[in-house]
């Protein structure tokens, strides 16, 4: 079968991999589409290098069908559509203990620690494996997993209808955060510099501003009658927004984190102190943020095929981490890994 490595140094092979039979408490899925994540950018810049292995396949945003399940899988049957929760917990750390498995301190997240599914064929653990409804097409469905990363995200903001939450970053993840936050009846306001994907965000109806032609912290000032944002939410992992972030929150406001920071940012901790600031982490998802993230994508409610920017060919996949990695005119490419699309 045909699989994409990465051999490092922005080297992508197209080649072909032994396929192997699911084993015990496995499924082997036909991969209809693969999204190009911003870790798949990462890992091809090669900065993930210490944890990920030369002739790795990457890839865990992904739909497909099931080819044929292993000894002891009940539930799921040869042509099943379905999509990954790619977290495998150790279940025994103490993090997995306290009900936390998806911030295991022994985490294997596949498509990073384990092959992942830009390939024709992908066997991973039952537990992994999400049934798809019927009536979602496989092109929606592979948005899936980031809009769960959504879904996490303003689950723990607790927001509440007509708060005002500032999401700064309108990247893929930007955008679904500020999409899942208005869905749960917040004002949105998106802070990104990229012309193309403030256009974008306009497109799909959220208010965007460039934060060096507009007066963000002004605007949210404004927007709350002075009080600030109910909620923030860094989707960037750039230092610039780590020192915005702390302007913008109303006394006893909400940061969340959630993006990647290379180095440790700046952050002025006065403002915690002095409004009495709180900061919450956001990693991956939960299995309750997958369920809705699910019914989210089956419901029409979102649009999810407008952030699909274009669709690729498994042979053309360096091709489109290239184009990610400008940050220029695109949101998300959809990989089309197999005949199953």
């Amino acid at each position: 079968m045909k699989a994409a490595f990465y051999e490092r140094n922005q080297a992508i092979r197209i080649g072909e991999a032994e396929r192997g039979a699911p084993g015990a408490g496995e499924i082997e899925i036909e991969v209809a589409y693969c999204g190009i994540c911003g870790t798949d950018v990462g890992i091809y810049h090669g900065k993930m290098d210490w944890r990920v292995t030369a002739s790795q396949i990457m890839g865990h945003e992904m739909s497909g069908v099931v080819g044929s399940v292993g000894e002891g899988v009940t539930g799921f049957a040869a042509g099943d559509r379905v999509t990954v929760m790619p977290l495998d917990p150790c279940g025994e750390c103490p993090t997995c203990r306290a009900g936390y498995d998806h911030i295991c301190e022994n985490l294997k997240f596949l498509g990073i620690d384990t092959p992942g599914a830009f390939q024709e064929r992908w066997i991973v653990p039952a537990h992994t494996v999400r049934r798809l409804p019927e009536d979602l097409p496989l092109s929606r469905a592979a948005l899936i997993e980031p809009l769960a990363v959504a879904c996490h995200d303003v689950r723990l903001a607790e927001l509440a209808p007509n708060d005002l939450a500032v999401v700064l970053g309108g990247g893929p993840i930007g955008t679904l955060i500020a999409l899942v936050a208005r869905q749960a009846g917040a004002r949105v306001i998106v802070s990104e510099i990229n012309p193309y994907r403030e256009q974008h965000l306009e497109a799909l109806g959220l208010e965007a501003v460039d934060p060096r032609a507009v007066d963000l912290p002004a605007l949210v000032e404004e927007s709350s009658e002075g009080a600030g944002a109910d909620v923030v939410f860094e989707a960037t992992g750039h230092p610039s927004a780590a020192e915005m972030m702390t302007r913008l929150p109303k006394a006893r406001g909400l940061i969340v984190a959630v993006g990647i920071f290379a180095k440790p940012p700046e952050i002025d901790l006065f403002q915690f102190f002095w409004r009495e600031l709180r900061l919450c982490g956001a990693r991956v998802y939960e299995n309750r943020d997958f369920d809705q993230a699910i019914e989210l994508a089956a419901s029409g409610d979102l649009p999810l095929d407008r952030l699909i920017s274009d669709i690729y060919s498994l042979d053309e996949l360096k091709k489109g981490l290239d184009l990610m990695s400008t940050g220029g005119d695109v949101m998300k490419i959809l990989v089309q890994c197999g005949d199953r699309a």
